[in-house]
């Protein structure tokens, strides 16, 4: 028996495809009683992992320790993670698996300036699903605020600002500040020069691009001792950064060093050793050490969900992403969607974590906070310097 498609059977055909997909709904749309799926991507691999794996590992914690106490809500969370290598490309292709596939609610607590900016396209505008506390991001994403992004973490230009002010504080007038060439960390890098004329007239800042993944620093050293700095700044990954304070006392170099949050991380210490005594940096948190019972509660969670993971700066960063979407998502009343999480950050006011600053949000501000809080490398140790504080305007 032959069959023969003919128009008006194709028409019918496409029609019935078109009605089932519609009414298979979308992940914005999806809502579950048992559960809330959400995604992230993670550098657990490649040259940042050592800023991903502690700050995947802080995140998990709370999420377990939340399920281990009956969820959000009554709600177990499903935190599906997928490893991106620190690749803008792969994370696109995650991004389409989470959304696509995994059907997730949200993207919560994932990792990466470009890599997240990469899916904006797809997650933000065509499936409208939001993303909630991405520990990187730029003023661009939060001026104006972007429909269903969401922030937690003091961006990296107003953590620049805060290390200009503090050098200029501290007497420096020929800054040096030594940078990774991607445009991510230049764009740091830059905010050091205007707000260092402001706050210490009479000084000066100069940048000193560093190929990205560098590990040889001895020729940089070399050149930073050429142009008689009396402060350095590094805006560098964490091992970059132990890499530069290693070589420098090697050679001599005793100027002080100071740094932007990613350097303050165990990794630092672990890779610099000595080296790093006396090493200032801004945090987005309480040091880890601290004897706050919000702190203590992390480091506790640590030690029985991650217990081959130090608990660190970087996995409380990962920790207080967790915090603060559970704390919003735990206002929602009713079915957690997309749309209803969305609706919960826009109203959530004076969100506290207890380990990082008071968070608060609005429709027309989706940044938390930009505050920071100084630490100090004491006995090998990152000590925490007074409380946070707001830095200066750029």
């Amino acid at each position: 028996m032959s069959f023969r498609t003919t128009p008006l059977l194709m028409a019918g055909v496409l029609a019935l495809v078109l009605a089932t997909g519609a009414c298979g709904g979308s992940a914005s749309d999806a809502a579950d009683d048992k559960e809330i799926k959400i995604g992230a991507w993670y550098p657990l691999t490649g040259p940042v992992a050592a800023s991903g794996v502690p700050q995947h590992a802080g995140a998990d914690a709370y999420f377990k320790m939340i399920n281990d106490k009956g969820g959000i809500n009554g709600r177990k969370v499903n935190w599906i993670v997928k490893d991106n290598a620190f690749d803008p490309q792969q994370t696109v292709q995650i991004a389409r698996e989470l959304v696509g596939q995994e059907k997730v609610v949200a993207i919560v607590a994932a990792n990466g300036t470009a890599q997240g900016e990469a899916t904006f396209p797809f997650v933000l505008q065509q499936s409208k699903v939001p993303i909630f506390n991405e520990l990187g991001g730029a003023a661009t994403w939060y001026t104006p605020p972007r429909p269903g992004l969401f922030g937690v973490q003091t961006l990296y230009e107003d953590q620049a600002a805060a290390l200009a002010a503090w050098v200029a504080e501290d007497g420096a007038k020929k800054v040096l500040v030594v940078h990774s060439d991607p445009a991510a960390f230049v764009n740091v890098a830059k905010q050091v020069a205007p707000v260092l004329q402001k706050a210490g007239p009479g000084a000066s800042a100069e940048l000193l691009s560093v190929k990205f993944q560098s590990t040889d620093y001895s020729p940089v050293i070399a050149q930073v001792k050429a142009k008689k700095p009396d402060a350095i700044i590094l805006i560098l990954a964490s091992p970059e950064a132990a890499a530069f304070l290693k070589e420098a006392k090697l050679q001599g170099l005793s100027v002080p060093a100071y740094g932007y949050a990613p350097t303050a991380a165990a990794s630092t210490l672990a890779l610099a050793g000595d080296a790093a005594e006396g090493f200032r940096a801004v945090q987005l948190v309480r040091s880890p050490i601290d004897s706050d019972p919000s702190v203590a509660e992390f480091r506790d969670a640590m030690a029985k969900y991650a217990p081959k993971q130090q608990a660190d700066f970087i996995a409380l960063w990962g920790w207080t992403a967790a915090k603060v979407f559970v704390q919003v998502a735990q206002t929602v009343q009713g079915p957690i969607t997309s749309q209803s999480l969305v609706a919960a950050y826009e109203k959530a006011g004076n969100i506290d974590p207890g380990v990082a600053p008071v968070m608060s949000f609005s429709a027309d501000k989706h940044l938390g906070t930009r505050a920071v809080q100084k630490v100090v490398v004491k006995g090998g140790k990152f000590e925490s310097q007074g409380d946070f504080y707001t830095p200066p305007d750029r």
